[in-house]
């Protein structure tokens, strides 16, 4: 509405002027509307570059949300994975050092290998437990608390139970 106003102004200066300045009258209705459009161009632009810099906000906004959502969703899985594992034993208070495992085997008198006939495990498996490059699963760790729960003649015996 506002180019149109001022097109025709712009009309009624052309007609007033005289022959002469009639041949300029293409170059400056050309350069007229060029500055019009390129006024009316700007405050668009502007517009849009106002909504941009909001969306740009918003997208940063939500990028923390998610970071921090994930945090949480992380740390519950977390806690989820150790009540789910602790779920099945009847006895979660079971727990396994490779040092406190080979002291036990020591003190019972005991070979790795007549370890390994106690618990139904392989010499080289009591080997890897005590050198703490593998675990033991929780059905084992029941049967090393209960021998742990032995001494020297109660281990002894259980040694022959198995030969």
């Amino acid at each position: 509405m506002a180019f149109t106003t001022h097109l025709l102004d712009f009309f009624i200066v052309c007609t007033k002027a005289t022959r002469t300045d009639m041949a300029n009258i293409t170059s400056l209705l050309k350069s007229e509307i060029t500055r019009l459009a390129r006024k009316e161009i700007r405050a668009e632009v502007e517009s849009l570059k106002k909504a941009a810099a909001q969306y740009r906000s918003e997208i940063a906004k939500l990028k923390r949300e998610l970071t921090a959502q994930e945090k949480k969703i992380f740390s519950l899985g977390k806690s989820a994975t150790t009540a789910v594992s602790e779920t099945p034993n009847d006895n979660p208070k079971l727990r396994f050092r490779a040092a406190g495992f080979a002291s036990l085997r020591k003190k019972l008198g005991l070979s790795a290998a007549d370890m390994g006939k106690i618990l139904d495990v392989s010499l080289q498996t009591v080997y890897h437990w005590e050198k703490g490059t593998s675990k033991p699963r929780a059905s084992q760790l029941e049967r090393i608390a209960e021998v742990r729960k032995l001494g020297r003649r109660g281990a002894a015996a259980k040694l022959a139970e198995t030969e």
